[in-house]
């Protein structure tokens, strides 16, 4: 075998294990390893403090209504608070939280933009919680998802608990989590039953505060390196599909590759924070980050490898017959994105399309990254800015409603 047709096949293997082989093996260790027994709630004097904590960024469209979906969380009300932190006085975000006459309500508003991990290491500093939790000015908690998560703490090997993120329809409400969304959270429940989950959701995840260290100022993904370092402290970090938050999926695939394109630059950054978990000390930790992740980062160049390899060999019958199946996946992924209906057969098709644009973003974040031109100040999506005005007018007079308790 020649070091091209290795390199095609190498690249294929690899490919081929990050998506789908991982998958079963994992699926293949969860069947001898026990689900985690539920702890049991806390007393009713004896639930944890805990600091909610929320950066916003230009959030005015929306920021009342997630104060209020914080506010009526089943959840002891004297014990918990909700610290905003206003990332900038670029909008009314600040002033609409400061009319709300609640003494859980904990306004920071910061006169300068700085970027998200800012805004989290200043908000932490002044969080008075035994947890905290964190979340985002666009996500909306179920009731009980705070009392489901902070339950788990009261096994003391915990160290973080992440939460199941449902994406939904801006338009209708209905939940539009697809084949790969659910792909994503079988991943993280056999990690979790396995204690390997590899960092949290932004959108809903809580950490002890003894797990928290500052982080950078230009940390690009903030919740992914918060999670992964609770392994380093030889705790352990829990997924939760019981404890629901939901959020607005991105309007357009535009907005959906700018997105992953920052977690592809997010990841490259984080990797020479964390390179240590990759060790085979760390076992089935080490293990899940090379497959889920790492690989997962450099499949764009594992990619271009096999086109590479497989272009040079077509002079071989059977890899003339690799390259135009290549070929044809690529044209039916750049089709992809046209094709409608909500058929198996579409959502299929539409996959190969979703497979093709995550590795470009990821390639694109991979520069980025390299050319140091990723900011750690995130951009809000439009899915907030559509019918603001109307939306604003709604949260000024929804800021009447929300009393103290």
């Amino acid at each position: 075998m020649t070091g091209w047709q290795i390199l095609f096949w190498v690249s294929l293997g690899l490919i081929a294990y990050c998506y789908i082989g991982y998958a079963f093996l994992l699926a293949l260790l969860t069947r001898f390893v026990k689900r985690s027994v539920t702890c049991e709630e806390p007393v009713a004097d004896e639930w944890p403090f805990v600091s909610l904590i929320i950066a916003a960024y230009k959030e005015e469209s929306v920021i009342l209504q997630r104060v209020q979906n914080a506010l009526m969380m089943d959840y002891p009300a004297d014990r918990f608070e909700v610290i905003i932190g206003c990332d900038g006085a670029e909008d009314n975000t600040g002033e609409l939280v400061r009319m709300v006459e609640d003494s859980r309500i904990v306004l920071m508003q910061f006169p300068q933009r700085r970027g998200k991990p800012s805004v989290l290491n200043d908000c932490v500093a002044a969080a008075k919680g035994e947890i905290y939790a964190f979340s985002d000015a666009n996500t909306f908690w179920d009731r009980d998802a705070l009392k489901k998560i902070v339950t788990h703490f009261e096994n003391e090997n915990v160290g973080g608990v992440c939460g199941q993120l449902l994406l939904t329809d801006p338009e209708t409400g209905e939940n539009v989590d697809g084949l790969y969304w659910k792909y994503e959270n079988f991943l993280k429940r056999c990690e979790g039953q396995l204690g390997a989950l590899l960092g949290v959701n932004g959108a809903i995840y809580a950490i002890r505060h003894n797990q928290w260290k500052p982080i950078p100022a230009n940390s690009i993904v903030d919740d992914f390196l918060i999670g992964m370092r609770v392994h380093f402290t030889g705790k352990k970090l829990v997924f939760d599909e019981t404890a629901v938050a939901n959020e607005e999926s991105a309007p357009t695939m535009e907005a959906e590759f700018h997105r992953r394109a920052r977690i592809g630059a997010g990841g490259f950054q984080s990797l020479c924070l964390l390179w240590p978990l990759l060790s085979p000390q760390y076992g089935i930790v080490a293990l899940a980050f090379w497959s889920h992740k790492v690989l997962r980062w450099i499949c764009p160049l594992l990619m271009m490898l096999a086109l590479l390899a497989n272009i040079i060999l077509v002079s071989y019958p059977v890899y003339a017959g690799l390259l135009c199946a290549q070929a044809g996946f690529y044209l039916l992924a750049v089709a992809g994105q046209y094709v409608p209906g909500a058929g198996l057969g579409s959502r299929l098709v539409r996959l190969t399309s979703m497979f093709l644009s995550m590795n470009l973003a990821l390639a694109v974040g991979f520069w980025r990254w390299l050319m140091n031109t990723q900011s750690g100040a995130w951009k809000r999506t439009r899915r907030s800015e559509e019918g603001a005005e109307v939306r604003v007018a709604s949260s000024i007079r929804e800021a009447e409603s929300i009393s103290t308790p």
